[in-house]
């Protein structure tokens, strides 16, 4: 009794009952239809087979209905393929009738053809017509619903805009009401959708907003190039009006959307005007399937990314090892609460000390070791050099080690463009993690050895967003460095993609791999786009201050050095960098065995003059080298 009660249950209910009405309807008019022309009405045979018919009639036709699945969706929700399967249905339902008034002849007398024929045209258009019926009742606003609501502008006439509309009509506690889409296909131009008009293109963007005047624009185009954003949002600032936007590619398969929870505003990486990576995660991470994965500074920003990730592909075993507690902490508990992902384990563990990452390896035996653990915040590095070195380059050393020792398959170093052409402890020591992959590769064959090298990674520890976000909230001054400063930027989804592609390519002897970054961005301009998205002008509300460039600090990143040639691989947007002349494996040992030497002995002077030694003769490139005077 209960299940009865229950609305999906009584909805099927109501369902059945109102097409056992259509088609006894459908029947009869069937039957009147045929003997309109007749004067006493129907012949008293023809009566008496349609009392005696009409029950069997529709209980087979519902029956066949049943079978197509007619009553497993709500006839608000119908589609165009739900016709064409209550078409199909229909078809079916009068086939079988046909043949079982034809061959078993239950009733005394048989049906007419023409009733037959009449009867399926009419069973078909009352099926359809009452779900559409239906579905065009319950989209459109009520006349006394639409003068208070907020007025919504979709950019889109997509799935993800019909999404959205559709979502508006059918929800009223959202308070909002679509006026129009805005689409550049051609073919879509002035057409009708949900009972939306085509307003217009993109690029006759000004022109629309002026003739509507809407409250908000919703872009609903989850893979929109970051130009057409920024252009829409720039319309939209002009007017003071408000913009938000679906989740991209990344954000929408990570779970399904609620337009009331997970419509968001625009965001900074939304309008940074290149073309967003298509997630192919499940074809580019299947080597890392019922794999047992290890992954290094796994509660930092590119480590937590990567554990999600690769949870998605299903491993035996992830392995999360940090040496942050409350890093490690917050991302154990996102894994097993929140992705309900119980096949983890996390390590406290520091990559720096050899017996504990030796007995961590040997304990779990991983078959890939992604190595994102690393100090990345310039100054602090540039104030504490032993540190720098000992947690990029002597960690990365052990860490590659203690792998190649336990068998482990393959070993992916997640570096920096600030190792290309480094002028900074920082960068040194990320130059010298990348020398010694490729020293390893030659060196432990057996371990397919390489290193992803890629730009600024938007939202990221040691990320110039969140310092921007910071100081907009404060009210500004926002800081750039420089005005002609540039950076490559990608999101942080975007580039784990591409290190979990990297990990399954090349022939493992510590190659570098550099991912395509797109155009360089302006930092000036990165600060202007922060402040407008936050809803305030440049220089009138909030302020932008230029600073000099503190020591070693580039104007512009590279992504391969001078000493390097580029070459494309079989993988989209990623590159590999090649040495001209070949890693001097002795040079690599004798460096860093001195490096570590002056670390442990806390010489901080020495060390900086090595460095300098050490980025004068990268990889043993200099027969000589000029000391500084």
């Amino acid at each position: 009794m209960r299940r009865l009660n229950h609305p999906v249950y009584r909805n099927r209910v109501l369902q059945v009952a109102a097409d056992a009405v259509l088609v006894a309807l459908a029947y009869f008019l069937a039957f009147q239809l045929r003997f309109l022309d007749q004067p006493h009405g129907w012949p008293h045979r023809y009566e008496v087979l349609f009392a005696q018919s009409v029950g069997f009639v529709v209980a087979g036709k519902l029956i066949v209905f049943a079978g197509f699945g007619l009553y497993q969706k709500w006839w608000r929700y119908v589609s165009g393929r739900d016709f064409m399967l209550i078409f199909r249905a229909v078809a079916v339902a009068s086939a079988l009738l046909v043949v079982v008034f034809a061959v078993a002849k239950p009733f005394e007398h048989t049906l007419p053809r023409s009733v037959e024929v009449i009867d399926f045209i009419l069973t078909l258009i009352l099926i359809a017509g009452a779900r559409l019926a239906v579905r065009l009742i319950v989209e459109r606003p009520s006349r006394g619903a639409r003068l208070p609501k907020h007025e919504v502008l979709v950019v889109g006439a997509g799935s993800g805009g019909q999404m959205v509309v559709r979502e508006l009509q059918l929800n009223p506690n959202l308070g909002a009401t679509a006026i129009g889409f805005v689409d550049d296909d051609p073919r879509k131009r002035g057409m009708r959708m949900l009972g939306l008009k085509v307003l217009g293109s993109t690029k006759q963007m000004d022109r629309i907003l002026d003739e509507t005047k809407p409250d908000e624009v919703v872009i609903a185009i989850p893979s929109a190039p970051g130009n057409l954003r920024g252009r829409i949002v720039a319309a939209c600032r002009d007017r003071e009006i408000a913009v938000r936007t679906l989740p991209t590619v990344f954000e929408l398969l990570r779970g399904g959307v609620q337009l009331n929870k997970q419509l968001r505003e625009v965001r900074v990486e939304d309008v940074l005007g290149r073309e967003p990576i298509v997630r192919e995660l499940d074809r580019v991470g299947a080597y890392l399937r019922d794999r047992i994965v290890l992954v290094t500074g796994a509660g930092g920003s590119i480590g937590s990314e990567l554990c999600r990730q690769i949870a998605q592909v299903k491993p035996r075993l992830l392995v999360m090892l940090d040496h942050a507690e409350d890093n490690l902490f917050e991302i154990d508990r996102e894994m097993v609460e929140e992705r309900h992902f119980a096949s983890c384990e996390s390590v406290l563990a520091d990559c720096k000390e050899p017996h504990r990452m030796l007995e961590v390896m040997q304990r779990f035996k991983p078959d890939v070791v992604f190595h994102a653990a690393a100090y990345k915040h310039v100054p602090l590095m540039e104030a504490n050099p032993l540190e720098a070195v000992r947690n990029n380059a002597i960690a990365t050393r052990v860490t590659a080690e203690t792998a190649a020792a336990s068998k482990v398959e393959r070993f992916v170093l997640i570096s920096t463009d600030k190792a290309v052409n480094p002028k900074t402890v920082m960068g040194a020591s990320k130059a010298m993690a990348e020398w010694i992959v490729q020293a390893a590769g030659e060196k432990y064959p057996e371990t397919r050895f390489a290193s992803v090298r890629f730009g600024n990674v938007l939202a990221s520890s040691g990320s110039v967003v969140p310092i921007f976000r910071s100081q907009i909230e404060r009210g500004g001054p926002v800081t750039v460095t420089h005005p002609e400063m540039t950076r490559y930027f990608m999101t942080i989804p975007e580039a784990v993609q591409l290190v979990i592609r990297t990990g399954d390519i090349g022939a493992g002897k510590g190659e570098v791999f550099v991912l395509d970054m797109g155009e360089p961005v302006k930092i000036v301009d990165l600060a202007h786009n922060m402040i407008r998205l936050a809803g305030y002008e440049p220089e009138r509300d909030i302020a932008v201050e230029f600073t000099q460039p503190r020591p070693g600090e580039k104007l512009h990143e590279t992504l391969f050095s001078e000493g390097e040639d580029v070459q494309p691989t079989a993988a989209r947007r990623i590159n590999r960098a090649v040495r001209k002349k070949a890693i001097d494996q002795e040079w690599v040992e004798s460096t860093l065995n001195s490096l570590e030497h002056l670390v442990m002995a806390g010489d901080e002077a020495n060390l900086a003059e090595r460095v300098v030694e050490m980025i004068a003769s990268p990889g043993g490139d200099a027969a000589t080298v000029v000391p500084n005077e």
